[in-house]
């Protein structure tokens, strides 16, 4: 479990998460930031997108697949799943050649 006021940086692989890094990079670079700024600003990015897709997003998705993998390391699980069929509320399939799906804990920091 994350310390109180930490959260996990998953979202940082993100295509958002990829933007934001470059754009801070930049930033940095051309000297317009510190970098105590920029981990300020990460820091802030994965408690608001964490925090957000946790209140905004209500839908549901189902699949199947062909598990090739899966471990269980501090708290974390990853599975690695092969010929992954999805199926969205609204009934839309699509698919996935392999899918890695990373599973924590969803409490906030400092619940029990």
């Amino acid at each position: 479990m994350t310390a109180p006021g930490q959260y996990y940086e998953l979202y940082r692989g993100s295509s958002i998460g990829e933007s934001l890094i470059d754009t801070i990079d930049d930033l940095i670079n051309e000297g317009r930031i510190e970098p105590q700024l920029a981990m300020k600003i990460l820091s802030n990015f994965d408690k608001a997108i964490a925090d957000t897709l946790a209140e905004k997003v209500k839908s549901r998705l189902t699949f199947k697949g062909h598990l090739e993998t899966y471990r269980f390391c501090d708290d974390v699980w990853t599975f690695l799943v092969k010929d992954v069929r999805f199926k969205s509320d609204g009934g839309q399939e699509f698919t996935a050649d392999k899918v890695k799906i990373v599973s924590c804990n969803s409490k906030k920091p400092g619940e029990v």
